[in-house]
C-alpha cells in the first residue's frame, strides 16, 4: 500500500477491448493513478487474443501493484449467449493473472456496480461515463467507455473493501 492507501485494479473484461483503471483511496476523494485499454486484433485467433491479454494483465499488475483486483460477475442475457461466453473468455484470463500475481479479487454484479454510481442498476453506458466524470472530477467524458466502466468498478469495489 502505497500513500494513496489501498489500491485497486478494476477490470472491465473483453475480448477486443479491456478496460482497466488502478484507483488509489486515502482520503475522502478516490485519485486515479492509470486507466486505458487492452485492446486486440478481433481477426486474430482467440488463443492469440487471450495471450495478449494476458501478457498485458502481467504488466499492469507488476507496474500497479494493486491491493485488490476488482471485476464484474458473469452475466448472461438469453438473447445474448455468446456475448457471456466471449466475456468469460476475458475473465478468466483476468482471474488467472491476479492468481498468479497473488493479488486478491472481489467480483462485482454489473448492477451492483451501476447502482452504487448512478443510483441506477440499469444504467446506460452514458450515464455510467456521466457519473464517473462527476466522481473522478474529469473534464472529458471517459472514454472508450470500458475506460469508465472499469473506474467505475474500482470506484464500487473502493467503497466495499
Amino acid at each position: 500500500m502505497g500513500s494513496e492507501g489501498i489500491r485497486i485494479l478494476g477490470i472491465d473484461p473483453g475480448l477486443n477491448i479491456t478496460g482497466y483503471a488502478a484507483v488509489g483511496f486515502a482520503g475522502r476523494d478516490p485519485a486515479i493513478i492509470e486507466a486505458g485499454a487492452i485492446r486486440t486484433d478481433a481477426k486474430a485467433p482467440l488463443a492469440e487474443r487471450i495471450a495478449q491479454i494476458h501478457a498485458a494483465l502481467g504488466e499492469l499488475l507488476a507496474e500497479l501493484a494493486p491491493d485488490v483486483v476488482a471485476i464484474e460477475k458473469l452475466y448472461a442475457h438469453y438473447k445474448h449467449p455468446r456475448t457471456a461466453i466471449l466475456m468469460a473468455h476475458a475473465r478468466g484470463i483476468v482471474l488467472l493473472a491476479a492468481q498468479q500475481a497473488g493479488r486478491r479479487v472481489r467480483h462485482l454484479a454489473a448492477t451492483e456496480v451501476k447502482k452504487a454510481l448512478t443510483g441506477n442498476g440499469h444504467a446506460s453506458k452514458r450515464q455510467v461515463q456521466r457519473a464517473v466524470q462527476s466522481v473522478c472530477r474529469l473534464s472529458e467524458l471517459p472514454e472508450p467507455p470500458d475506460v469508465a466502466d472499469a473506474l467505475a468498478i474500482a470506484l464500487c469495489a473502493g467503497r466495499r473493501v
